[in-house]
């Protein structure tokens, strides 16, 4: 998923663009509607309950809702809803995956009745992340075709490898694994699951290649007014994003182990299949436990990977506004963007920054005065993204453990009030993996490429008001309906618990062994 456009919209006072700057097709909200240009009642909705509530319409001068404001929301709305699936995905592929080994190996007709019931909520949520998902690469050519010809050379690339390699050996296999229950022996159906997940994993990593080299464009030059690619395998082996790749993809593996925990809770305080989920549980909160902590150590090599290329990121997210050796990090921080300073500063720890950003506590870490305002991004957006996202983080890895503890020790029916907790800790995980993108997406603003091509600069120049405003009320309207069609699937089978009766697969198992 290349997120690059999910971004806050950057304040006048922040950003202001000048008229000539936008581009010669530009519609404002008023001209569109004075010159009866064709717009939908429900287009026309749109745009009052943009121009009046929305906190972007401060983009332009004179509160003008262009066609960059709006494909930028498009794509962070499509993008946004693409990635609730996502990471579920990447974590769950890999559980059910391991489960069905477990069944191959042992022949326990428990983990048989784990791997069926994981393993449908597993296709309910890859079937609706496929959907999401095939919408986002239209945008490219619609909403930012100037992007595409301007970068397309190289960005294009790992896309048709994910889309030729990764994504039909995933869609292959998975159709294999769901129709192939007693049409092949059990090992070859397991190795099919398998081959899910590592091809799920595999299409992340080529999305991911790719948005690690709009955050640190490596192995191109610049000809005939473009980008053009001359050394592949530089984008193949660029750091920004193999540390991306970790960050990102362990984190959809804690999204799988709170999602199994949360519904397993939900099932041991209803006394419902107690030894069904109390395993499950258990399994979950291992799998939790250590790719909380993979995400924190993943997270503070990315963090370096930041530092190192999108030092305005830094500064932002850490709001940090003086070039200082050694500089300290503080533990309670707020930000006053209009002074350009700090309104709170307390609990300052000497060095702290440099040494966190840097590993070196005398190193020099650049502050947002550095940079001009036009090359800076949203700060209060990246700043209170990063913190969230670390406070979560901490909170994953303390309930990560504590569930282990107790699954381990087998007390987690007489630990009601933590069941309810984790029950309600679903979304949690979710809520960081968006707030992630966004310090991403945000914090690389206003590049859409860093150093190299501005957003505003990328959109569709044969855009007008009314198109893209058609084209994200029909987006939202769909994907509401898909949002609704799979919290009712997955609710639906959620409860229902596993199946009781396995004993056609059971029988074609205990032959075979």
């Amino acid at each position: 998923m290349i997120n690059f456009t999910l971004s806050y919209i950057k304040y006048q006072d922040n950003f202001p663009l000048r008229r000539g700057e936008l581009p010669d097709t530009l519609l404002t909200f008023s001209t569109e509607i004075s010159n009866k240009s064709p717009c939908s009642p429900s287009a026309y909705l749109l745009l009052r309950i943009i121009k009046i509530a929305c906190p972007f319409r401060k983009y332009q001068k004179g509160g003008i809702i262009d066609t960059i404001a709006l494909s930028r929301l498009q794509f962070a709305a499509t993008a946004a809803f693409h990635f609730i699936f996502v990471p579920l995905t990447l974590g769950l592929s890999v559980l059910v995956a391991y489960m069905e080994t477990r069944f191959v190996r042992t022949n326990d007709e428990m983990y048989l009745r784990m791997t069926k019931f994981w393993g449908r909520l597993f296709l309910i949520n890859f079937a609706l992340g496929v959907v999401t998902g095939i919408t986002m690469e239209f945008q490219f050519g619609m909403n930012w075709a100037e992007y595409s010809k301007y970068v397309g050379d190289i960005f294009g690339a790992p896309l048709a490898i994910e889309a030729t390699v990764a994504f039909f050996l995933e869609s292959t296999f998975i159709g294999f694994w769901l129709f192939g229950w007693n049409r092949v022996s059990k090992k070859v159906h397991a190795l099919s699951i398998w081959l899910v997940a590592i091809a799920t994993n595999l299409s992340a990593l080529w999305i991911l290649l790719a948005n690690g080299w709009m955050q640190r464009p490596v192995g191109y030059v610049l000809r005939n007014g473009r980008a053009e690619m001359v050394d592949f395998m530089a984008m193949v082996t660029n750091s920004y994003g193999w540390s991306k790749f970790f960050h990102t993809v362990i984190s959809g593996y804690v999204v799988a182990a709170f999602f199994v925990m949360g519904i397993s809770a939900y099932h041991i305080l209803r006394k419902s299949n107690p030894v069904f989920f109390k395993r499950s549980f258990r399994m979950a909160a291992l799998l939790g436990l250590v790719s909380s902590l993979l995400v924190f150590f993943t997270g503070d090599f990315h963090a370096q990977e930041v530092s190192l290329w999108q030092p305005t990121k830094l500064a932002a997210m850490e709001s940090h506004w003086e070039t200082q050796k050694g500089a300290p990090y503080y533990l309670i921080v707020f930000p006053d963007v209009q002074k350009e300073k700090n309104s709170i500063e307390m609990l300052g720890v000497p060095d702290g920054l440099s040494l966190l950003a840097y590993h070196d506590p005398t190193a020099v870490v650049a502050g947002l005065r550095a940079f001009p305002r036009d090359d800076r991004p949203p700060i209060l957006p990246a700043f209170l993204s990063f913190r969230t996202m670390v406070a979560l983080g901490m909170l994953f890895i303390l309930l990560s453990f504590i569930s282990w503890i107790l699954a381990r020790k087998d007390r987690l029916e007489n630990s009601p009030l933590f069941l309810k907790v984790m029950l309600y800790a679903i979304p949690l995980p979710y809520l960081a993996t968006q707030i992630g993108w966004i310090l991403a997406e945000v914090g690389r603003q206003p590049w859409i490429v860093y150093g190299l091509l501005r957003t505003s600069d990328a959109v569709s120049k044969s855009l007008t008001i009314g198109q893209v405003v058609m084209s994200l009320v029909g987006f939202t309207l769909v994907y509401g309906l898909l949002a609704i069609i799979d919290i009712y699937l997955l609710t639906k089978y959620a409860r229902k618990g596993p199946d009781s009766d396995l004993s056609p697969i059971i029988k074609t198992a205990i032959k075979e062994a």
